[in-house]
């Protein structure tokens, strides 16, 4: 085993690293679409997902592919609405599926984190054709999120769970109501749907029932502006983001090493989604505080990977659907923030965790932090982002990124 790849501390040493970037490449490849994106599982997961998509199109670029990178942004974008908004879920091959429950055939009314900013900056950092059309969406679709989203509140609002991306966290419980179960939850995120108002382009602005100024959403709003600046593209951008990080830097709670949704006085429950402002903030304090409840094992810390939720919440549970375990997805972002500020301990310890944990649980959807027991659907996409995690040096750090990383002030 090189040094590049000699795990972190505490994890064992039996992780088979030099596998994983054809193992990620063989799971892309077995769930792969002509149409032109990747499902994430064949039986769970059928359909398009927008952020699963765009983590799709940078691993695809990483792996040699970017054709299918291009193809999977391309795809994406084909239903987005005249105002910027970009539907969620595609279903391309049951239209009328689900149709009564959005209201509407083919798409759903609501979206995700905006990745395609960064999935875009990638395509250009590894030298991708990309076409000034594509560059056009991702900027539209995050103006609408800045503009009519936002309207005249301090940061963007998520209007259903579903939008954070993080489904169950357990930060949206207080909208759950009383004696929360799964199928009640399950009930109620229906209910949720059916309270949104939609602007005259049909895309979703309002909900009475459920607006979060959700912390981890606008991070990612700032941080997939800021991928756009980074590789020459912010002519595209017709808005400013960095009202947006300020306001994200006032929700800090010292308290507590977190930052804060909404107003900052909403009861609070520590999760890791959270931390992500670590991709923008300006305060290094609040980002050191952060990056050590992340490593740390009274906190977040696990052999593999951090878990979602702080261990000392009561909702903490190790094995349940956003209640506790790592996902793949997050110790990716946690990693980039790691790299782009030259934190290459930090990188190391995600890489390596990351590594353990898709290694041991198959490539799942999650798994448990510290045994890397499979959860979730197995395999699915996302984790393959593990290969570029794992191909980039040995604090993640490749050629590429060095020379042009994302702004982080």
């Amino acid at each position: 085993m090189s040094d590049d790849t000699v795990p972190a501390e505490g994890v064992q040493a039996d992780t088979d690293v030099a596998s994983l970037p054809g193992r990620s490449r063989r799971i892309l490849d077995a769930h792969w679409e002509e149409r032109g994106y990747t499902v994430p599982n064949r039986v769970v997961y059928p359909h398009q997902w927008l952020w699963d998509s765009c983590f799709h199109a940078v691993t695809w670029a990483h792996l040699g592919r970017p054709d299918r990178a291009l193809a999977e942004v391309r795809s994406l974008f084909a239903h987005q609405h005249g105002d910027g908004f970009v539907p969620h879920m595609t279903y391309w091959k049951a239209p009328d599926l689900h149709a009564s429950f959005w209201g509407r055939p083919g798409t759903s009314t609501i979206t995700q984190p905006p990745m395609f900013g960064h999935a875009v900056a990638e395509l250009v950092r590894l030298g991708v054709d990309v076409d000034p059309s594509l560059v056009r969406q991702a900027a539209n679709g995050l103006a609408f999120l800045v503009g009519p989203r936002r309207g005249t509140r301090d940061l963007v609002p998520i209007l259903h769970p579903w939008e954070s991306g993080c489904d169950d966290s357990p930060r949206w419980d207080r909208w759950a109501g009383p004696g929360r179960t799964a199928d009640s939850w399950r009930a109620r995120k229906g209910d949720l749907v059916a309270t949104l108002a939609f602007s005259a382009d049909g895309s979703p602005v309002g909900n009475p029932s459920f607006e979060v100024e959700a912390a981890s959403f606008n991070a990612l709003v700032v941080f997939n502006a800021h991928e756009l600046v980074a590789v020459g593209l912010g002519d595209y951008l017709s808005f400013d983001v960095e009202p947006l990080r300020d306001a994200l830097d006032d929700r800090w709670d010292p308290l507590l090493s977190t930052w804060r949704d909404g107003s900052g006085t909403e009861p609070l429950t520590r999760t890791l989604e959270a931390l992500l402002p670590v991709l923008v903030s300006t305060d290094e304090a609040h980002v050191d505080a952060a990056f050590a409840q992340v490593r740390s094992d009274d906190a977040f810390g696990g052999r593999c990977g951090p878990a979602q939720v702080h261990r000392d919440e009561p909702a903490y549970d190790s094995s349940a659907y956003w209640r506790g375990p790592a996902w793949p997805q997050l110790t990716y972002l946690l990693w980039t923030a790691a790299v782009r500020r030259g934190r290459d301990a930090d990188a190391r310890w995600l890489r390596d965790a990351m590594a353990a944990g898709v290694d041991r649980s198959g490539f799942a959807e999650y798994w448990d932090a510290d045994a890397g027991r499979g959860l979730g659907a197995v395999p699915q996409s996302w984790a393959a982002l593990v290969a570029i995690v794992v191909g980039a040096g040995p604090a993640g750090r490749s050629d590429a990124q060095a020379d042009q990383s994302g702004r982080s002030s």
